[in-house]
C-alpha cells in the first residue's frame, strides 16, 4: 500500500487516557508486526481544561478537588485506577508529583515541533514530564528544554512560544474537535472516517488498521 493511513488524534498533554492511549495505538500497531500497514500519524490540540491557571498552587488531587469539584476520596479512587492502567500499558505515572497547569504553550510548541519534523517525539516527551518525571509543561523556559531535548532548535522554539505564532493553528485544531462533536480526549480518528473513542484496548486499532488497510487494498 504506497498511501499510509492517516491517523489524527485529538489529545491533552494534561490528559491521562492520552498518554495510555498512545501506548494501546503504538502495540495495536506493533501487533500487526511485518504486516503493519503504513501509518502517518499527526496530532491535534484539545485543552480540558483551558481555565487552568499556568501555576496552579497545589497537587493534581488538589487541582479536581477544588477547581473540579470532585470528592477527595474519589480523586485518589481515581488516581489509583488509571495508575494501575498505565503500568499495565508500560506507564509509571506519579499523579502526586504532577504539576497542574494550562496546557496551551505546549500545544502551541507541538505545533512547532511538527512544522519541524518532530512532532511525536515532542509529544511523547512531554507526556512523560507530565505524568512521570513531575515536570513543568506551562513554562516557555522548560518546554524550550523539552524541544531542545527531541533535537528541535532552542531559540527557534522559544521565539515561535514568545511570538503567540502557532496560537491559531491550536484554535484551529479546537475548532475542529467542536466540529466532530468531540468532548473528551484521546480522541482517534483514522483515514478521515473512523472515529476511535478513548484510551481503547490495543485490539481495537489493530482491528481498525487491518480493515481500513483492506478497504484501501480493494479500492487500488
Amino acid at each position: 500500500m504506497s498511501n499510509p493511513i492517516k491517523i489524527d488524534i485529538w489529545s491533552d498533554v494534561a490528559c491521562p487516557w492520552c498518554y495510555i492511549g498512545k501506548r494501546h495505538l503504538e502495540s495495536g500497531i506493533a501487533a500487526l508486526g511485518a504486516d503493519a500497514p503504513p501509518v502517518e500519524i499527526e496530532y491535534h490540540s484539545f485543552e480540558l481544561s483551558p481555565d487552568t491557571p499556568v501555576d496552579f498552587e497545589g497537587s493534581n488531587a488538589d487541582f479536581l478537588a477544588k477547581h473540579k469539584g470532585v470528592p477527595l476520596e474519589r480523586v485518589h479512587e481515581m488516581h489509583d485506577h488509571v495508575a494501575t492502567i498505565a503500568r499495565e500499558a508500560g506507564l509509571d505515572y506519579d499523579f502526586g508529583a504532577v504539576k497542574q497547569t494550562k496546557t496551551l504553550k505546549a500545544h502551541e510548541l507541538l505545533h512547532f515541533a511538527k512544522a519541524n519534523g518532530r512532532q511525536l517525539e515532542l509529544k511523547e516527551r512531554l507526556l512523560k514530564a507530565f505524568f512521570v518525571e513531575g515536570g513543568h509543561v506551562g513554562h516557555i523556559d522548560d518546554l524550550v528544554g523539552y524541544a531542545a531535548e527531541v533535537g528541535l532548535d532552542a531559540d527557534a522554539a522559544r521565539e515561535a512560544l514568545e511570538s503567540g505564532r502557532y496560537a491559531a493553528d491550536v484554535q484551529a485544531d479546537i475548532a475542529q474537535a467542536v466540529a466532530y462533536g468531540i468532548q473528551g480526549v484521546p480522541f482517534f480518528v483514522i483515514d478521515g472516517k473512523y472515529g476511535v473513542s478513548g484510551a481503547q484496548p490495543a485490539e481495537v486499532f489493530t482491528q481498525a488498521l487491518t480493515q481500513v488497510a483492506g478497504e484501501k487494498a480493494a479500492v487500488a
